[in-house]
């Protein structure tokens, strides 16, 4: 998102706000136009009723999920201490999704723990907790730290690598009104993509100028690992899919994935700059 501010100034966009993050839903009217979020978010978010319009995916690959010496595989989480940020939240919707893949209920074979990522990775590199599933630079760090070993890297581990981590969603009020708009706000995240992708070193530093980070180094390690050329070759419904049967599995959905799919995404705009990008 950062990186996509000089191209959406180049698609005629005067003014460009970044909102400071929020738990939840950040887009809707008074809100932000547009946003990214973690394909479960994304689904949770739909199914309770929330003005998410999902437009297409970004990336695949930010997630990583550590273990202490108990922990090979996800089976062995069963029973195992982890601490999320919250019931509901990103790392909970995706470990739950994770769990019931491999036959685990997330409802009863999990002891989840809630607390905020900083507070969660300490749990975990103090030895309280089994498990973390890090965002980055938590996963840049805990490798440096030399703590835990990574039990599924989303970037590489099948089947998580063929799905999409990170969708880019508007609302319903917005595409309604401004279709031209979401268009080509659409058009400058999709290249924005591309710029992390071929111009890691740049965006880099970009987002150390913009003080959205001071490691340069994690930030850079981070644009090389995570698959940012992925919009132009994986279906982003094919994720939202594949995440919304286990999770509507074990109850954390009620909404059927076709129709929570159905009222919940609008690819028009996607499918147009594909053809027109020559994706």
């Amino acid at each position: 998102m950062y990186a996509a501010e000089a191209l959406l100034k180049a698609e005629g966009f005067a003014e460009i706000e970044y909102l400071p993050p929020v738990s939840g839903v950040a887009t809707g009217p008074g809100k932000a136009d547009m946003d990214m979020l973690a394909v479960g978010a994304v689904l949770t978010s739909i199914d309770s009723g929330a003005p998410v319009v999902t437009l297409a995916g970004m990336h695949l690959g930010c997630y990583e999920l550590f273990g202490n010496a108990q922990v090979r595989g996800i089976r062995d989480l069963k029973g195992k201490t982890i601490p999320v940020d919250g019931i509901g939240a990103p790392q909970h919707v995706l470990l739950s999704s994770m769990v019931a893949y491999v036959g685990l209920d997330p409802r009863t074979d999990i002891n989840w723990v809630v607390r905020v990522p900083p507070e969660g990775k300490m749990m975990f590199a103090e030895g309280k907790a089994h498990a973390y599933l890090g965002f980055p630079p938590d996963p840049q760090e805990l490798r440096a730290r030399g703590i835990g070993k990574v039990i599924v890297n989303t970037a590489v581990d099948k089947p998580w690598s063929q799905y999409y981590c990170c969708m880019l969603v508007s609302h319903p009020e917005f595409i309604r009104k401004y279709p031209v708009a979401t268009k080509r706000a659409t058009r400058a995240m999709l290249k924005a993509a591309d710029l992390c992708a071929t111009d890691s070193e740049q965006v880099a530093r970009t987002l150390v100028e913009k003080k959205v980070t001071d490691r340069y180094d994690y930030a850079l390690e981070t644009l090389r690992e995570v698959r940012y050329n992925a919009w132009r070759a994986y279906d982003p419904e094919d994720a939202m899919r594949f995440h919304a049967i286990r999770l509507h599995d074990v109850g954390l959905i009620k909404t059927s994935p076709n129709k929570l799919i159905a009222q919940g995404t609008d690819w028009r705009f996607l499918n147009e700059l594909r053809r027109e990008l020559k994706a």
